[in-house]
């Protein structure tokens, strides 16, 4: 015959159990508390960044900082995508199930706002939209005497752009010839072969194109800087809503934290310095094509592009 548990012994083991059970809710509790520890019961997850960020030092190393800010969603691994054009990235980012990209940094329109979710902070505070141009030295004559919107526009000067970048439109709404092509690799050699006297680039991008190239008959003309509203925002899927919140929120806390400055300082400062902005003659365009809250933002980096230049100049 078993032995019938005593109560003493059921007493003591009602009491076990709520111990036991209690234990059980705190540890749940640290855990949801703790980035740290919950990060270790997140599976690690891939995010495919699209190939022109990707190869871009600085973009790159702006969304490993954003993700690393945000150990909560798990560990990541930052994979580059095939080698896609932008118009098709974003197609592909507007289905909501690729599985060729994730994320991309492109300048932002009111359309790309209403078709993908963007992460509504300037990557690179702003310098997008501050372009200076790539020319052959035999065209350097041709700048000499441009200083402003009607001297551009006058001249025969033609800017060479992607066909689906945002940038296109707004040059031709301001009266600028413009020749595009669908391959950003491809706009090089046309402005080898004269197609175009300008490849306009960003001020955050003009240098890492110029070492990737090592073309010496590729110059950057030393007197111009056309700037109008462009941010250029971080974009993910329309429904993938966790990776626009971990992105936005990795963000937020880098700026907070001061590791967004750095970031800044280490990837645009030289270029602020190189490319001796302070000197420019700046031809300010207009931008029709962004919705009002891009539009506030990008006024804003206008109107304080000299003390960001001596911020990042310093």
């Amino acid at each position: 015959m078993l032995e019938q548990p005593t109560t003493v012994q059921t007493n003591n083991n009602i009491k076990r159990f709520h111990i036991n059970k209690a234990l059980t809710v705190l540890l749940c509790a640290c855990i949801l508390a703790s980035p740290s520890l919950r990060a270790n019961t997140v599976p690690s997850k891939d995010y495919i960044l699209w190939y022109r960020n990707y190869d871009s030092p600085a973009i790159r190393a702006l969304v490993e900082l954003s993700l690393r800010k945000t150990p909560e969603y798990g560990d990541f691994r930052l994979l580059r995508s095939e080698e896609l054009s932008q118009g098709r990235v974003l197609r592909e980012l507007s289905t909501n199930r690729s599985s060729l990209v994730d994320i991309a940094n492109v300048a932002t329109t009111a359309e790309r706002e209403t078709f993908l979710t963007p992460i509504p902070i300037p990557i690179d505070g702003g310098l997008l939209g501050f372009r200076v141009c790539l020319v052959m030295p035999k065209n350097l004559p041709m700048f000499s005497n441009i200083k402003n919107l009607d001297d551009l526009s006058n001249s025969n000067i033609r800017i060479g752009q992607g066909s689906h970048w945002p940038d296109t439109p707004v040059l031709q709404a301001n009266g600028v010839k413009v020749i595009t092509h669908t391959r950003f690799e491809i706009l090089f050699g046309m402005i080898r072969k004269g197609r175009f006297e300008c490849f306009a680039r960003g001020v955050s991008e003009v240098l890492y194109d110029m070492e990737k190239e090592k073309d010496p008959d590729l110059v950057i003309e030393p007197n111009l800087l056309i700037a109008y509203p462009m941010p250029s925002y971080l974009f993910v899927a329309p429904g993938d809503h966790e990776t626009a919140h971990r992105l936005q929120l990795g963000m937020e806390r880098a700026i907070i934290d001061g590791s967004f400055a750095e970031f800044l300082k280490k990837y645009y400062g030289r270029a602020v310095e190189l490319l001796s902005l302070h000197q420019r003659s700046v031809i300010v365009l207009d931008n029709p094509y962004l919705t009002e809250d891009s539009w506030n933002i990008s006024r804003m980096a206008l109107e304080n592009l000299q003390r960001r230049l001596d911020i990042l100049s310093r």
